[in-house]
C-alpha cells in the first residue's frame, strides 16, 4: 500500500454562506494531493504528459462526514491500496482536520490514456517502477 499526505489550509473563498468548505471545493484538494503524491515518488503529471500519457478521471465517490471550515489546516491522505492493473488507477483520499477528525472520504478512478489518440494504455513504466516496492 502506498500512502502520502498533503497539507492544505482552507481559504475563505472556498467556504459557503455557512462558513463550511463548499462540497465541490474538495475536488481541487484531491487533485493537489494526487499530484503531490506522484511528485513524492519522483515523477510529475507533466513528466507523464511528456511521455504522451494523460490521466482523466472516470469515476468519483465522495462521502462528507464532518464539515471543514475557514482556516482549518487539512491533511489529505492519498492512498493506493493496490498496484494499478492495466489502464486503471484507483486513488483513495481521506481528509482530516487538525484534531485528527475524519471529515471526508473519496475514491477517484482515473485511466491512463494516450494523449494523442485518447485510447487506454498501460501505466507508464517509470510509475510502475516507483510503486512496485510498496506492494511487494
Amino acid at each position: 500500500m502506498y500512502t502520502a499526505e498533503t497539507k492544505i489550509r482552507v481559504r475563505y473563498a472556498e467556504t459557503d454562506q455557512m462558513g463550511v468548505v463548499y462540497h465541490s471545493n474538495f475536488f481541487p484538494y484531491f487533485e493537489s494531493a494526487r499530484a503531490e503524491a506522484i511528485r513524492e515518488m519522483g515523477l510529475t503529471y507533466a513528466d507523464m504528459e511528456k511521455q504522451g500519457v494523460i490521466m482523466p478521471i472516470v469515476e468519483v465517490q465522495c462521502r462528507y462526514l464532518r464539515p471543514a471550515v475557514y482556516d482549518d489546516l487539512l491533511t489529505i491522505k492519498t492512498i493506493l491500496k493496490e498496484l494499478p492493473k492495466q489502464s486503471k488507477i484507483e486513488f483513495h483520499h481521506e481528509v482530516y482536520n487538525e484534531k485528527s477528525d475524519l471529515l471526508v472520504t473519496a475514491k477517484i478512478i482515473l485511466y491512463f490514456m494516450h494523449k494523442e489518440t485518447m485510447t487506454r494504455t498501460e501505466m507508464p513504466e517509470l510509475l510502475t517502477e516507483k510503486l512496485q516496492s510498496y506492494f511487494d
